[in-house]
């Protein structure tokens, strides 16, 4: 049995380029869905707060599920968590492109919400353990974690403006959109159709994670097992997040740069209508925003191990990032009531840097969480990560909204992300590195700190 485990690990090599396809196949189908989400819905008669509410359906079932699959992914093992993970996804897209009331929608979307918190972390481990099985803890990860942000946001960029476009697409010529209507009835609209094929998608997400990412051989899970062994796992995640210093840095970074992409969601739409004049032609500005905006994210991922480099560690990369990154937030902020094609170019400058900042510091971000946990934790870590960065963000965007319209929202963001950057500045004890002894990442050092 150990030969046969043994010549199912793959290389590091092989174990990165799986880890960065299945980032790309997870993520292209949910971009697909983006740009005609909430016009799908208003097509369909959903007014805006029916809308509202199918979204709030998604966030809260992401954030009550997220610590408890983490824990099962710890405990049933990361490919059946991510190929569940899939399989709702594919559901979701299913009920969001064909649903025609709001009940369904609803259930969409929190189905949708199911899948990402399924997704939180699981292949991130897998790619880590794997690594780790057959290069050592000391091996490389920066790298391969860059990479897996990098094909995240590539696939998001792609995906959100192939499904902008090809409703448009499909009312041009012999208008194949009216036709497609008119043969289902009004059931597939071309709105439906970046959704549908999403779900396809998805399906084909299913099949290669159950074909292409293999895993140690775990424990028959019984029922009684699971329910025993996620919440000791999730309370173990939760007491290690207070408890260590290091991976409370990072899991408070991870919830300031929710309050940083939070910021630039909710206000970047109304400051691109204002630029233009008009919703409609700002929101399709946002588009093209959010689709720089992952570009940029995913640029600043592949520049993650280089900046550390330059830097001298992944502490001193972390700091300057988000320090970059709150520089953008602040540049808008000074920008904010102005007009003019100056303003403009400094607030454009500042969205990039926004992103850039944040995807060059994530890679280092998690290098320094994954050295800190054991393969028993690691997805629960990471969903304990995630859900900082939810719940900050989710403040955040509450009190942004409170705030009168102007600088002050979008200084709140920068406040907020400055704040993170900020415990980066005076290290504490020395973290465990690559060149340091293993004992450091055990959990019994854990849990004497």
């Amino acid at each position: 049995m150990d030969d046969l485990v043994t010549r199912r690990v793959l290389d590091p090599r092989a174990a990165r380029r799986r880890y960065v396809l299945a980032c790309g196949l997870f993520w292209l189908p949910l971009g697909l869905a983006i740009a005609p989400m909430v016009p799908l819905m208003t097509e369909r008669g959903l007014a805006l707060t029916a809308v509202a509410g199918c979204v709030a359906a998604h966030a809260l079932t992401a954030a009550v599920l997220e610590l408890p699959t983490g824990g099962l992914s710890d405990v049933l093992g990361r490919r059946t968590v991510l190929a569940a993970a899939g399989v709702l996804d594919a559901v979701a897209l299913l009920l969001h492109a064909l649903g025609t009331t709001a009940w369904v929608l609803a259930v969409a979307m929190a189905l949708k919400g199911a899948g990402r918190a399924l997704s939180s972390g699981p292949a991130e481990a897998w790619y880590v353990d794997t690594v780790h099985a057959t290069a050592g803890p000391d091996a490389d990860l920066r790298t391969g974690l860059a990479r897996g942000s990098t094909a995240t946001a590539v696939a998001l960029a792609v995906g959100t403006l192939t499904g902008g476009t090809l409703p448009w697409l499909l009312g041009l010529g012999p208008d194949l959109g009216g036709r497609l209507d008119e043969a289902t009835s009004g059931l597939v609209l071309p709105l439906s159709v970046p959704a549908l094929l999403g779900a396809v998608l998805a399906a084909a997400f299913v099949a290669y994670v159950l074909t292409a990412l293999p895993e140690p051989p775990r424990p028959r899970a019984t029922l009684r097992g699971v329910l025993r062994g996620v919440p000791g796992t999730v309370a173990a995640g939760v007491r290690l997040a207070g408890r260590d210093a290091l991976v409370r840095r990072v899991v408070l970074a991870a919830g300031a740069a929710g309050s940083a992409l939070v910021t630039l969601e909710l206000l970047t739409p109304g400051r691109a209508a204002d630029v233009t004049g008009a919703a409609e032609s700002g929101a399709v500005v946002f588009a093209g925003l959010a689709c720089a905006g992952y570009l940029c994210s995913a640029l600043g991922s592949q520049l993650a191990p280089p900046v550390a480099r330059l830097a001298g560690s992944g502490e001193r990369a972390v700091l300057v990032c988000l320090g970059a990154a709150a520089g953008g937030l602040l540049l808008l902020a000074a920008t904010a009531a102005a007009s003019g094609a100056a303003p403009l170019l400094l607030a454009i400058g500042g969205y990039v840097l926004v992103y850039l900042g944040l995807g060059a510091a994530g890679p280092s971000e998690n290098e320094l969480l994954h050295r800190r946990v054991t393969s028993e934790g690691r997805a629960t870590a990471l969903s304990v990560q995630s859900l900082a960065l939810q719940l900050v963000g989710a403040v955040t965007g509450l009190a942004a909204g409170a705030l009168p319209a102007g600088p002050a929202r979008w200084l709140l963001g920068a406040a907020v992300l400055l704040a993170g950057a900020a415990l980066w500045i005076r290290r504490g004890p020395r973290s465990a590195g690559a060149g340091e002894p293993k004992a450091l990442v055990n959990a019994a050092h854990l849990a004497d700190r």
